[in-house]
């Protein structure tokens, strides 16, 4: 039996984007998946033992990977940030929103 692969979503606040990734991904066999945010008022806060759990980081937005790479250099660069391109725009289980994760995430393995 292999590890499971462990994917941790990260957006602001941990609210709406990240939080739907993880509600819709969490009973993917043969995947482990967290979600946090990279504000002080999200509801889980990314850390650098949170980072260095993940084997894979989507990101929403670029600006959220550039804010993993200075609040912790040597953690993101040692994890696979993939940037996703959701803009937040959308409601916690947004049709559309799952939508964009859904294809976003097998786009992402689809390339592997």
């Amino acid at each position: 039996m292999t590890d499971p692969l462990k994917l941790l979503f990260i957006c602001s606040r941990n609210q709406w984007r990240s939080r739907t990734a993880e509600e819709i991904f969490q009973s993917t066999p043969g995947w482990q998946v967290r979600s946090a945010g990279t504000s002080e008022q999200a509801r889980i806060r990314v850390s650098e033992k949170l980072l260095l759990w993940a084997d894979v980081v989507f990101v929403m937005e670029k600006r959220h990977g550039e804010i993993l790479r200075e609040r912790f250099p040597e953690a993101a660069d040692s994890r696979e940030i993939v940037c996703l391109g959701i803009s937040d725009d959308y409601r916690f289980m947004d049709e559309e929103l799952v939508a964009m994760l859904r294809a976003g995430v097998a786009g992402y393995f689809a390339g592997r």
